[in-house]
């Protein structure tokens, strides 16, 4: 199955360096997560933010059976960014693996013996 991975800039052009590296970093999140329908990234150049000169901000979807998971980080570099932004997706999704490991564990309340 081919990763549908989808690469959008706003208020700036990606260039052909930045659509590599988030390539190369989301393969590994693809490899982590077979179940992954579609990922997108999002990139934005903020030239006015109030807190930063330049700021570049990185927002992630991923949509999986069930559940979307949504990230996103700012950082004064774009790279930086995208590193930021695998990392906390990374994270995202092994969270979600143990909280289901979790569920899966407890069983129901209706399965517990009863005293006579």
């Amino acid at each position: 199955m081919k990763n549908n991975l989808i690469l959008s800039g706003l208020h700036f052009d990606l260039k052909d360096g930045h659509k590599t590296l988030i390539s190369e970093k989301m393969e590994k999140i693809f490899k982590h997560e077979e179940k992954i329908i579609r990922a997108r990234i999002e990139l934005e150049h903020d030239s006015k933010s109030s807190s930063h000169k330049n700021e570049y901000v990185a927002k992630g979807h991923l949509e999986l059976k069930g559940t979307t998971i949504t990230i996103s980080t700012a950082s004064d570099n774009i790279n930086k960014s995208i590193d930021d932004l695998v990392d906390k997706l990374d994270r995202g999704l092994r969270r979600r693996s143990r909280l289901r490991r979790v569920k899966r564990k407890q069983g129901s309340l209706n399965e517990l013996p009863q005293a006579a």
